[in-house]
């Protein structure tokens, strides 16, 4: 299930991770590298394709009001917003480390889409909610990490 489709939950971003289908994980690596990140974490609706490789799960992080839906995209929609970014982000860099991140876009064919949602209500309402963006940054960062890939904002059009 998706958390479109949780009333608790309202969409607030969605973040890009770019790289080299030759790249793409297994669930089980994605699964223990997002648990290390945070004991709290709850993962759900892990799915994988038949030979192991990681197709999506659901985060949530009850302490950062927060949750994350991860799928795995792959087609000519991927390649159309890798080409779009690489005109969109040509000359941005801002140092030799996003220069080779940059030079390296060209090659990715495939992404990881991370959507992060807010939690709208508390249980109880005892709690006023304080919405953190720490846990969609560090889940982006590791799998960026674990694909050798490029974490993407697309609405502001910056690298991670």
């Amino acid at each position: 299930m998706s958390l479109f489709e949780d009333q608790e939950y309202e969409w607030r971003d969605t973040y890009f991770v770019m790289f080299k289908s030759a790249k793409r994980p297994q669930l089980n690596q994605v699964r223990d590298a997002i648990a290390r990140l945070n004991r709290r974490f709850e993962l759900t609706n892990l799915t994988s394709d038949d030979a192991g490789r990681f197709e999506a799960m659901t985060i949530r992080s009850p302490e950062d009001f927060a949750a994350l839906d991860i799928s795995f995209l792959e087609g000519d929609d991927v390649i159309d917003q890798r080409n779009a970014l690489c005109k969109e982000l040509r000359g941005c860099a801002r140092d030799a480390d996003e220069e080779q991140r940059l030079a390296q876009l060209p090659q990715c064919d495939v992404r990881f889409d991370v959507l992060h949602f807010e939690r709208l209500d508390v249980p109880g309402g005892e709690e006023e909610p304080s919405f953190d963006p720490g846990a969609l940054l560090a889940v982006v960062e590791t799998l960026a990490q674990m694909t050798d890939g490029i974490g993407v904002d697309p609405q502001s059009g910056t690298m991670l």
